[in-house]
């Protein structure tokens, strides 16, 4: 089992920025993706970005070019830098984590984008 802890989540106003952290714990295994989805009250999940054990990023093209995804292998961390935050980015953004055919999941954090 991999246990997802996310962090940073917040209040920001239109045009500022947060940043996400997602720590892994578990059995943690090499050529894993983690990435960052989100859900919005009402809405259906969607993907924000993911990253490969080997760096390689995927994003939704609703954040390019204002997301930002990294991670850190040695601390099984991944990260989400957000700029330019939009109230539509307003979300509870959940952490994930994926290898073959085992999928997991952080309890999420807020993301609130409002004036």
């Amino acid at each position: 089992q991999v246990q997802l802890v996310e962090s940073g989540g917040g209040l920001v106003q239109p045009g500022g920025s947060l940043r996400l952290s997602c720590a892994a714990s578990g059995i943690i295994c090499g050529g894993n993706v983690m990435g960052w989805y989100r859900q919005a009250p009402g809405k259906q999940r969607e993907l924000v970005a993911t990253i490969t054990s080997a760096s390689r990023t995927n994003y939704a093209h609703s954040v390019k070019g204002r997301f930002t995804i990294s991670r850190d292998n040695a601390k099984n961390t991944v990260y989400l830098q957000m700029n330019s935050l939009k109230p539509a980015d307003t979300a509870v953004s959940y952490c994930n984590y994926r290898w073959r055919n085992y999928e997991y999941w952080g309890q999420g954090t807020q993301v609130t984008v409002s004036s």
